[in-house]
């Protein structure tokens, strides 16, 4: 009986140390509006529920294992869906692990990822302005990163999407809140050696103040070339402070094309009012200038956000939108977002 024990209580050890070693999740959020919708451009307004207001619906598998001497394998597949329609991708043709496909290893020198992740504008875009990565109703991501399939024909001023496909990046440890990541992105044909992306962002948190900064030169658009153009660089400065009574935030950045003559300005305030019992009111303006067309676009949103509880959430915003030649429109959002 005690030899019994004995192993049992060494199996019990062992499966609690492998647990401990390695971990695989299942993760995801479910993000749902109601929504009337216009945008400059548009022939009318549209009614409709929809999915990804604040965020882009999404979900997946992570995983990482405690390899020894302080370094670490990760990997993570995730991808987005139409919550409205249970449609897979964030548009269709959307590759099925668009958000990520990657292995990783990281230890005391840094971090290294092979496969798909984030762009270099991913991060410093959503961090520095209040809604975050809302591709819906945040005037700093639609005017860079959303593209209009209307009459205006609005495309957004970065050159590629906010993730790459093929690509290596190295993040540097920590240094007292800084940060840097390196990116490269592969063009993987055999007749266009010089057909690639490079970039980089730098991050740095300390207490109430963070500041950023990104470039990219884009060789290569990725996912549709016929929107986004080939031949563009771009970057941005960013800067955000919590006065604890508010957070602001504050960017400024251009686009270049190399071979088009493009040049686009892009400038953004932003503003986070915390409340009583968990919720806040967030306010963000965003304005463009095309130097080509002198065409200008200002977009300003103003939302109610309220914690339900840690992983589920409600939100309210209304967005007036105006692009020049092509008038302008006001959206009104409703929704709910959980995190699983």
């Amino acid at each position: 009986m005690k030899k019994t024990l004995l192993v049992l209580a060494a199996a019990a050890a062992c499966a609690s140390a492998a647990q401990a070693q390695s971990n695989v999740r299942i993760t995801g959020l479910a993000d749902m509006y109601i929504g009337s919708m216009k945008k400059p451009g548009d022939s009318g307004r549209t009614h409709a529920v929809n999915s990804g207001g604040m965020t882009t619906s999404w979900f997946g598998f992570q995983g990482s294992e405690d390899l020894g001497g302080g370094l670490k394998a990760e990997f993570a597949l995730n991808a987005f869906f139409r919550g409205d329609t249970g449609t897979p991708g964030r548009f269709d043709g959307d590759p099925f692990f668009s958000r990520d496909a990657y292995l990783a290893l990281s230890g005391g020198f840094g971090r290294v990822l092979l496969g798909r992740s984030v762009a270099p504008n991913f991060l410093p875009t959503i961090l520095f302005n209040p809604y975050g990565d809302s591709f819906t109703f945040s005037p700093l991501v639609l005017h860079q990163n959303v593209s209009l399939f209307n009459a205006s024909g609005w495309k957004g001023t970065n050159p590629s999407d906010t993730g790459w496909s093929n690509q290596v990046i190295y993040s540097t440890p920590d240094f007292n809140g800084l940060k840097a990541n390196l990116h490269y992105q592969f063009g993987e044909q055999a007749d266009k050696s010089s057909k690639k992306n490079v970039g980089l962002n730098v991050l740095y948190f300390s207490g109430p103040l963070s500041m950023t900064a990104f470039y990219e030169d884009v060789g290569m658009s990725d996912p549709v070339p016929a929107v986004l153009p080939d031949g563009r660089k771009n970057w941005m400065l960013g800067a955000a402070y919590d006065f604890s009574v508010v957070k602001a935030y504050a960017t400024y950045g251009q686009t270049k094309g190399k071979n088009d003559g493009f040049k686009g300005k892009t400038a953004s305030l932003g503003a986070t009012v915390p409340l009583a019992a968990n919720s806040r009111i967030m306010a963000a303006w965003a304005q463009t200038k095309l130097d080509q067309s002198d065409a200008k676009r200002n977009t300003v949103s103003l939302g109610y956000n309220y914690d339900l509880s840690k992983r589920t959430d409600v939100y309210a915003i209304v967005m007036h939108d105006k692009i020049t030649n092509f008038g302008n429109g006001t959206s009104v959002g409703f929704g709910i977002r959980h995190r699983f």
